[in-house]
């Protein structure tokens, strides 16, 4: 943890505002004081994942809580990040410290041409020396697009700037092996893989009611990064410094995997297929054992209305889905593609049909 480099810090609502979901000057304040430190020795590079400005949005609004449906969701949130990315900006002001604000959306995100963009801009805004803060943009976002949570989107964004350490701070600080609220339970202080928890009940919604998240997202976050090859630390944000120096706070997630493309990762958890293709046995062995492209030839049927470049789910023909995609056909001309070769169609309908269907590049196993 001392040795990281790049670091990516999530922090989540109910770190950073009031209870009736108005910020909180002083917390901001606070976090921003430990952030401005580690990162003035400039040895450290941080990029922020903030949540905060649905909750922020509230109290302007004259909303008592986060309301469910997602068109004021959307309003708070086009009035809350304003007031957000202000408070940040005055904050990091007193550093002299620039702050670049990166909205993001899943669906921006499993393109190959935005997935590069959005990696061009961390690396620019890092190298000019401002310091980048990250939000989903929910002013736009619906529910088929939407990362979910932030702890998500911090484990995904870790993985895009190629961070060297994801921290994800809450008001827990840490894993517990029940319910902290009761005597008897411990903080879990290692996560080396998935059988550390095996049995631990982890707890689901936060109770400030201002955010999205709960343990059972910052667990998965949690997984994913590790799974890259990220270390994770798991802790409050009260703990942000200590975490930051590498001390014995909270749960430490040990990498378990290597990193991948990033924009496989992207496709793999980020994106919501628009539609399926049913493989034939014979496109299942090629996809999932002899990691090929999908041909047209082994497509038994397609299911859903997609465009080219969407995100699809292919599955066998029990149902089970295999793999996810981008294809590279609309739904509607895919019927006409079924069973046969791509040689056969670029005779009969011209060398834009000499194609995979779903490239091997564009394509993430899910049971591999």
């Amino acid at each position: 943890m001392g040795e990281a480099r790049r670091i990516v810090v999530k922090v989540g609502s109910s770190s950073l505002t009031t209870a009736a979901g108005g910020l909180d000057a002083d917390r901001v304040d606070a976090l921003v004081d430990v952030l401005a430190k580690i990162r003035s020795g400039g040895e450290k590079e941080i990029v922020l994942v903030s949540s905060g400005a649905i909750a922020a949005g509230l109290a302007p609004l004259g909303l008592r809580r986060r309301p469910k449906d997602l068109a004021r969701q959307q309003a708070a949130a086009s009035v809350g990040q304003g007031l957000l990315v202000a408070r940040y900006t005055a904050s990091f002001a007193r550093y002299g410290v620039r702050v670049g604000q990166v909205l993001l959306t899943s669906d921006d995100m499993s393109r190959r041409a935005h997935h590069r963009n959005a990696s061009r801009t961390f690396d620019q805004l890092l190298a000019m020396g401002a310091f980048p803060i990250v939000n989903e943009n929910d002013t736009v976002a619906t529910d088929e697009i939407r990362f979910g949570d932030n702890d998500r989107l911090a484990a995904l964004v870790a993985h895009l700037v190629h961070a060297d350490l994801l921290v994800l701070l809450s008001d827990v600080d840490g894993v517990y092996d029940g319910d902290p609220s009761r005597p008897g339970t411990s903080r879990i202080a290692e996560v080396k893989g998935p059988q550390d928890l095996a049995g631990v009940e982890i707890g689901s919604a936060g109770k400030a009611g201002v955010g999205t998240g709960g343990m059972v997202t910052k667990v998965e976050a949690a997984r994913i990064a590790a799974a890259a090859g990220i270390p994770v630390v798991l802790t409050s944000a009260v703990h942000a410094a200590e975490a930051l120096a590498g001390g014995d706070t909270g749960t430490y997630f040990h990498a378990t995997g290597k990193r991948s493309a990033e924009r496989l990762l992207w496709l793999q958890h980020a994106s919501t297929p628009q539609g399926a293709l049913i493989l034939d046995d014979g496109a299942v062995d090629a996809v999932v054992k002899r990691r090929t492209s999908l041909l047209p030839a082994g497509i038994a049927a397609v299911e859903g209305e997609f465009s080219a470049g969407d995100p699809v789910e292919l599955r066998d023909t029990t149902g089970r889905a295999v793999g996810r995609g981008l294809v590279n056909f609309d739904a509607k001309e895919i019927p006409r593609l079924i069973g046969r070769s791509t040689r056969e169609l670029a005779r009969e309908l011209g060398p834009a049909y000499e194609r995979e269907v779903v490239h091997r590049d564009d394509l993430v196993l899910l049971h591999p």
